[in-house]
């Protein structure tokens, strides 16, 4: 009777230890940042944008276990260019500020504490406040932002105990000008530090 509680102990211990391997992980955090974005036409010909900086700050979850993890985050960001019409003197200054929501499957490599990350994925980008520098705004071609956009990113990312470090590149899919005969895309660089709540 010993020997059968003890087989039934000992198969019942690491039954739950492998679905425990199996049940994915998740964490949830803090990040803010800073964002280098800028402005372009689609052929360069018509409008020189300057990247500007803008900033970054919200919240992610991660859920996954080894190998493979995904991570949704949500971050209010503001994000400008110093935009000026080629062969003119039309400048100014277009900031957005929206709601950005990247949906990212990444990889973790390293053991404990410490580990490089690999990730990428769609942003959607809900724009919840737009500014046209005046000069810019008398032009046609300026008149009316749409209110969402989508782009890709990707880049790496560093695990230290409950510290995180991210640098991503987010290159522009939509066109942001509702006029289609002034398509412009926003890309920008980021860099990101979080912190691990649980």
């Amino acid at each position: 009777m010993k020997k059968c509680f003890i087989l039934v102990f000992f198969l019942t211990s690491t039954i739950l230890g492998a679905n425990a391997q199996l049940l994915p992980s998740v964490q949830f955090g803090l990040k803010a940042g800073l964002n280098f974005s800028s402005l372009k036409s689609e052929d360069g010909g018509w409008l020189d944008a300057s990247t500007r900086t803008g900033y970054q700050a919200g919240i992610w979850a991660r859920i996954g276990g080894a190998g493979v993890h995904f991570q949704p985050e949500l971050y209010v960001t503001g994000k400008s260019s110093e935009a000026k019409l080629v062969g003119t003197d039309e400048e100014g200054k277009v900031t957005f500020t929206s709601l950005d929501l990247p949906l990212l499957l990444g990889t973790r490599i390293g053991l404990g504490p410490v580990g490089l990350r690999i990730h990428a994925g769609p942003v959607v980008s809900f724009v919840v406040d737009k500014s046209i520098g005046e000069s810019l705004g008398q032009v046609t071609e300026f008149s009316e932002y749409k209110n969402q956009a989508w782009a890709v990113t990707g880049g790496l990312g560093l695990d230290i105990s409950n510290f995180r470090a991210d640098l991503r590149y987010e290159h522009g899919l939509s066109e942001l000008s509702k006029n289609d005969a002034a398509p412009q895309k926003l890309n920008l660089w980021t860099i990101g530090i979080g912190y691990r709540l649980f």
